[in-house]
């Protein structure tokens, strides 16, 4: 395996992404003991997906992956500027995220299914990043909200055609402190496709069929254009279908459209490459109030604070009296700071560059 990494790191590739990267050993061959408890999301799949019904105890996340990993990084060493980011699926993925990551000897990040499941609510969020960052150390997170295994986020986050939510959930994920993966479609805010049996081709969704669907839901081609055939995705006819669903959210029609989620992500992301603080810099978390999460980044001498809505009421909560909104954001930031007080509209985000504190520890009363 390493010599075939080797073959495309001499000819210039920049990195590579490991699927289930925590499965590249397996240790004795033995049979999983059935789980006791099938608990929803917490492996990141439906309760439906027969997957959940094992304790994974010797098919992955064997000690001799770790080994495995450090020669991986050795070799990848010797080709400076390249990366690796692996795709952890586990009972405790956050702390196999920070084993894999850590010390600068193995992956250089790691993402989980733990933001992959069915829950939306800052609660839950707030919980799981706040432990990723105690665990992690020096290690370097990689954040994702949809991939190829999971229903597509608009779907599952219950935000099908609801611009201002598919915004919220945008700035929360580009906010976070580490790197990225953003899956195809979400930029376009698609959701879930709904196929029929005869459509499907993943064998798990044709096996279990109706009471688990598949994959298929969230694989289906990318629409560029509006009025080409196969959505100008194939001039042939493409693994799967492209559903009526994702007619009128092509790449073409949002490209015209100056408030398209398209044009949203644009913007941010944009915006994002001019803020150090965004990119590379320290995170620290508030409690969650009135179902607002809000988080600190800071580089240097910025300080930034990001606030996330995520109710349908408008809420009004105290700021630093120092807090002001950064003029080159994107105009759709609807939060208003003035005068000590943050006030969010329905599922709003705002983002206010903040006073150093006076003391490193000094609370803020936000």
């Amino acid at each position: 395996m390493l010599e075939e990494v080797r073959f495309w790191l001499e000819r210039g590739v920049d990195g590579f992404r490991r699927e289930a990267v925590n499965f590249c050993t397996h240790g004795e061959l033995k049979d999983n003991p059935p789980r006791q408890e099938i608990i929803e999301s917490f492996l990141g799949v439906r309760p439906d997906n027969p997957y959940g019904y094992q304790l994974h105890q010797y098919d992955k996340t064997q000690p001799e992956n770790l080994l495995f990993l450090e020669r991986l990084r050795a070799l990848l060493d010797e080709y400076p500027g390249t990366t690796s980011v692996g795709e952890v699926g586990d009972d405790d993925a956050l702390g196999v995220m920070a084993e894999y990551s850590q010390g600068g000897k193995r992956l250089h990040m790691c993402y989980s299914f733990n933001l992959l499941t069915d829950k939306a609510d800052p609660g839950y969020l707030h919980e799981t990043l706040t432990e990723m960052e105690a665990r992690i150390g020096d290690g370097w997170p990689c954040w994702a909200l949809g991939n190829h295994d999971v229903t597509r986020l608009a779907t599952r986050w219950q935000a099908e055609g609801q611009l201002e939510k598919l915004r919220l959930y945008l700035v929360f994920l580009f906010s976070q402190r580490g790197s990225v993966c953003l899956y195809q479609g979400e930029e376009l805010g698609l959701p879930e496709a709904e196929l029929t049996f005869e459509q499907l081709v993943d064998p798990a969704g044709i096996t279990f069929w109706p009471a688990y669907k598949g994959r298929d839901g969230c694989r289906t081609p990318h629409p560029w254009q509006a009025d080409a055939r196969h959505a100008g995705f194939s001039s042939a006819t493409p693994w799967l279908p492209v559903p009526d669903s994702h007619a009128s959210l092509p790449v073409d029609h949002q490209e015209q459209d100056a408030d398209s989620l398209l044009n949203a992500y644009r913007a941010f992301l944009a915006f994002r490459r001019t803020q150090p603080a965004l990119v590379k810099g320290d995170v620290r978390y508030h409690p969650v109030r009135d179902e607002v999460l809000c988080l600190e980044r800071t580089y240097q001498q910025t300080r930034l604070l990001v606030a996330l809505n995520f109710s349908d009421q408008t809420v009004t909560r105290p700021a630093p009296e120092g807090a002001e909104a950064l003029g080159d954001a994107p105009k759709w930031l609807n939060g208003e700071w003035q005068a000590g007080t943050l006030t969010l509209p329905p599922f709003g985000v705002a983002i206010a560059r903040c006073p150093q504190a006076q003391e490193e520890d000094a609370p803020w009363d936000v």
